[in-house]
């Protein structure tokens, strides 16, 4: 694991006394802000934050509501996950930014580039069902994983099986992030849009959707699916890697991420 770069943290508060915890590597770099899985926090990215940060990128993660060290609040009136990103953007005075994405954290993503497309310079989705609501492809998903799936350990669910084999210090460190990642008030929050096949189709930003060749949430031939309902897309598969590609192969990982924002 790479030696991390010095970061400012904050509690940025949110609607109905919930607060999020972020840290930011600062700087005058373009911002990319990353969004855990369900299965993390935003402790999930200790491979990306300084490869990112010495690319000459400000790089900034956080925690949704209910994740490590950020308080849910109320749910009755809570925000939506992608109202609550709005907030935090605001509060830390991005303007345009790189928004890039792993699994749960691609619906947040997603619905946020739906009401706030102008404030993406990209969009990157990596191992993410993406909140997709279309009776085809909901059922689709569920057959992929059906009742029994839910009570597999976390590890065999979302790290590929090459993986858990060929480094098992690596899981070990992965399932401490996991143990430490959700607290007991947490809460589903709401969308603020209802994403379909024609919503997606709307999207404006450029988008990479990155997948493992492992995935049993989202494999290659569902990310391909996908894309066929995107204007600006590309599709990457990282081999040897399960749903959490950026943490099991994070050289393929981050080349395939860094391309991409200098593009753009």
């Amino acid at each position: 694991m790479p030696e991390q770069v010095a970061v400012t943290e904050h509690h940025v508060p949110v609607a109905e006394g919930g607060s999020l915890w972020c840290w930011d590597t600062g700087g005058g770099g373009e911002p990319v802000v990353l969004l855990h899985p369900a299965s993390g926090s935003g402790e999930s990215w200790p491979y990306q934050q300084p490869v990112l940060a010495r690319a000459g990128y400000r790089v900034i993660g956080y925690s949704r509501r209910g994740a490590y060290r950020s308080v849910p609040g109320r749910q009755e009136e809570a925000d939506s996950d992608s109202g609550d990103l709005h907030t935090l953007v605001d509060r830390l005075g991005l303007d345009r930014f790189h928004l890039c994405a792993s699994a749960a954290g691609g619906e947040t993503a997603v619905d946020y580039a739906l009401s706030y497309p102008g404030r993406l310079r990209s969009l990157t989705v990596s191992g993410a069902i993406m909140g997709i609501t279309d009776a085809d492809y909901t059922a689709l998903s569920t057959s992929l994983r059906p009742a029994a799936f839910d009570d597999l350990p976390i590890e065999l669910r979302e790290l590929g099986p090459s993986y858990r084999a060929g480094d098992p210090a690596g899981v070990t460190a992965w399932l401490a992030i996991h143990r430490r990642a959700r607290r007991a008030d947490a809460f589903l929050q709401r969308h603020t849009n209802r994403i379909t096949w024609a919503a997606l189709g709307t999207l404006k930003p450029p988008l990479r959707l990155i997948t493992g060749d492992a995935d049993l949430f989202s494999p290659p031939s569902v990310k391909r699916l996908i894309a066929r309902h995107l204007q600006d897309v590309a599709v990457h598969v990282i081999p040897e890697a399960g749903h959490n590609p950026q943490w099991e192969q994070p050289h393929a990982w981050n080349h395939v991420l860094l391309s991409f924002l200098r593009e753009h």
